[in-house]
């Protein structure tokens, strides 16, 4: 079982060939001969230990050259193990027939017709090659999207990605991003048409011309919500009385009254007279004027 940070870090390669590649699960695994013979030899649960490197579920796949390859080597020790192991497997149809060839093709042959059969470096299939041969796996890096497999003294490890992946990867990313800052630029621009579009009005209001000719005020296409204080809640207002009927009635029958019923009941109004001077007033003020008199009077018999 490989450890935490190793195991996260297949988990993270694996993801990036299903974002890239469009690898699912089960994961489609070929397995050679000679890696084959390793995990029995080593007492390995292959398919367990699949599943673990690539944190996902697996169906393990054999050509009929690597049947082939493991029957001519029955008799070495630890081979007829693999060979039941490997009956198990579903099996891949490599089209190398013993009519044909009465000879197997070497792991080479077999797994780069199998994994890229038109032969232009595309995993078209998009097989997990499983394979302890070395000079297989270097010539399996050059093929675009293809994970590969090896056992190293009882691991499993995964070779990261070659770097034919890395560039097919890092130009569809940068394809993405285009398209994103594409895609933001033409929003852009058509906010930009739009404000275009529309004009001035006289009174220094914008107006939008709409399909049919008419302009709108863009103070009546956007209503702003007024700010200030709230009114208060219609809920907790108190509600006025209601006036009763009679009362009603008898302010109708006030204002609904003639000018000649008025006159006849309240009569003319009467005016406001000042009040007169007194008697004993009126006898001070004749006494006042007879003295005055008599006082003149003297003074004219003296000058004479």
């Amino acid at each position: 079982m490989p450890r935490a940070k190793t195991a996260k870090r297949y988990r993270k390669l694996m993801e990036r060939y299903s974002m890239t590649f469009g690898f699912r699960e089960p994961y489609q695994i070929i397995v050679d001969s000679n890696l084959l013979a390793d995990a029995c030899r080593f007492k390995m649960d292959l398919i367990k230990s699949f599943e673990q490197t690539l944190s996902g579920k697996v169906k393990p796949l054999i050509t009929q050259c690597s049947m082939r390859h493991l029957y001519n080597t029955k008799s070495e020790p630890g081979v007829y193990a693999a060979i039941e192991l490997g009956k198990t497997f579903e099996r891949r149809r490599c089209g190398h027939h013993p009519d044909q060839y009465p000879e197997p093709l070497s792991t080479l042959e077999c797994l780069n017709s199998v994994v890229d059969p038109k032969d232009n470096g595309v995993n078209k299939h998009r097989y997990v090659v499983a394979c302890n041969d070395q000079p297989t796996r270097q010539a399996l890096r050059t093929v675009k999207g293809t994970p590969l497999i090896y056992i190293s003294r009882s691991v499993m490890i995964m070779e990261p990605m070659a770097d034919e992946s890395v560039q097919v990867r890092n130009k569809e990313e940068k394809a993405k991003l285009r398209s994103e800052i594409k895609r933001f630029a033409e929003g852009n621009k058509r906010k930009r048409d739009d404000d275009s579009d529309s004009e001035a009005g006289e009174d220094g209001t914008k107006q939008q011309k709409g399909e049919s000719g008419a302009t709108t005020t863009e103070s009546e296409k956007k209503k702003t919500k007024k700010k200030g204080p709230k009114g208060p809640n219609p809920l907790a207002v108190k509600k006025k009385k209601k006036a009763t009927q009679d009362t009603s009635a008898s302010k109708k029958s006030k204002d609904e009254k003639t000018p000649g019923d008025a006159d006849t009941k309240e009569g003319p109004k009467r005016k406001r007279r000042k009040k007169g001077k007194t008697e004993t007033g009126d006898a001070e003020g004749a006494s006042a004027d007879q003295n005055a008199s008599q006082a003149v009077q003297a003074d004219g018999d003296g000058s004479d």
